[in-house]
């Protein structure tokens, strides 16, 4: 049990949409993430989803409307709801989901990851 310093982390990496896990929290994996543009629209069946902002500002884009998030806000995707984040320029934020959640819910994508590196 030692403290977690979000900024020294975040400097060990520069990947994108690459999410980096820093801790196990019973099963779910924290996990911080830089991301710039546009993801693609995903859902994950079977779990929700937190998106904290660090860094920067986020918008999650629903089917049906948009959320901008700043630094020190979050939001939580309920399972099943289909979301695409987008960055305008690079953002940093923390997520809490699940192990063994699919990176893209299981859409076919360049960026998909199958397993993230621990950090």
């Amino acid at each position: 049990m030692d403290s977690v310093n979000l900024k020294q982390k975040l400097s060990l990496f520069s990947e994108q949409w690459t999410p980096k896990i820093i801790a196990d929290l019973d099963d779910n994996m924290v996990c911080l993430a830089k991301l710039e543009g546009d993801f693609v629209f995903h859902a994950h069946d079977n779990q929700d989803e937190m998106f904290l902002v660090v860094e920067g500002r986020l918008r999650m884009d629903f089917r049906d409307r948009q959320v901008w998030l700043e630094k020190g806000e979050m939001i939580v995707v309920s399972k099943g709801v289909e979301h695409k984040p987008f960055a305008p320029e690079e953002c940093c934020v923390l997520l809490i989901e699940n192990k063994g959640t699919a990176h893209t819910g299981g859409v076919d994508d360049p960026r998909r990851k199958d397993k993230h590196d621990r950090i």
